[in-house]
């Protein structure tokens, strides 16, 4: 096998370490999950995707071959891909039947045919189970490559079958003070709402901090619902806060207290007013808590 060469991918070395010598070695199973920030997450998924349906027999992905040059313009007709970080709505029960189907084909071009899934945090159960299937008997041609801001997000069966690489070690500053995290969890889960609207009230009007701080929250509560899933990663760099919200939820509060974060953080993205935002957010993440 040619050198996996990912000195471009913002990741850490040891999680890139272990990831060529699993390609170098003929040994990258079947299904990966590479769980943490979105930008380190999908750019390392692309980066292997690309280093699978390459051709160069020295290194790959060398960006020069046909497979390479195919795959940087979505045309490589061995590499599909699903975005469920752009649109949580990528992974209907009928795309996954398809993937299921064509998965059984034999490759057109490359030596393997690539599943791309961005976003596989936003994957429903039943579509996960359609996945479920082609995962319990993989074909030996067929690599899933899957990307989530949690593998804790996905059913235990998915996450069995499937190598999980948390990329925390990548994990930049947001400039959001930790104890203000801890106040604003602590403010979900108060007997009142005043306390959590006067901490989120300066929000509205800085849009570049709401953002920041809407990761931290992202990261705070993937960490409790990994936590109540048995897990140990440790995002956020917050363990007090996230075994105070893993004592005190279920997993299944946990997540729809990250499905809240995430439609803040889309809502943000398409330019919603940022008072009404941040409004709805209280409340929704008070429901959520049952609050």
């Amino acid at each position: 096998m040619s050198q996996l060469n990912l000195h471009a991918v913002p990741a850490g070395e040891e999680v890139k370490h272990s990831l060529a010598l699993l390609f170098e070695e003929g040994r990258l199973p079947h299904a990966l999950i590479l769980e943490g920030p979105q930008k380190e997450r999908n750019e390392l998924a692309a980066a292997l995707a690309k280093a699978c349906v390459c051709t160069d027999p020295v290194e790959s992905p060398c960006g020069k071959c046909p497979g390479c040059i195919k795959a940087a313009a979505g045309s490589h007709p061995d590499l599909f891909t699903l975005d469920g970080d752009a649109d949580p709505r990528a992974f209907p029960i009928d795309a996954i039947r398809s993937i299921r189907s064509d998965a059984y084909i034999r490759p057109n071009e490359a030596n393997c045919k690539v599943y791309l899934l961005y976003g596989a945090q936003n994957m429903s159960e039943v579509s996960q189970n359609a996945l479920l299937k082609v995962f319990e008997e993989p074909p030996e041609s067929v690599r899933f490559l899957l990307t989530a801001s949690s593998a804790a997000a996905l059913l235990p069966t998915i996450r069995s079958r499937a190598q999980i690489f948390s990329l925390e070690a990548v994990r930049e500053q947001s400039g959001v003070e930790p104890e203000y995290i801890k106040k604003l969890a602590a403010a979900v889960t108060a007997a009142n709402e005043t306390d959590l609207l006067f901490l989120t009230a300066d929000l509205i009007k800085n849009k570049d901090r709401l953002r920041a701080v809407l990761s931290e929250l992202l990261l705070l509560f993937r960490d409790a619902a990994v936590l109540r899933a048995g897990g140990s990663t440790c995002l956020s760099g917050q363990p007090e806060a996230v075994a105070s919200l893993g004592a005190g939820f279920t997993r299944g509060k946990l997540l729809t207290l990250l499905d809240e974060v995430r439609k803040a953080q889309r809502a943000l993205d398409r330019n919603a007013n940022a008072a009404l935002l941040v409004t709805a957010l209280c409340a929704n993440l008070r429901a959520a808590a049952g609050r």
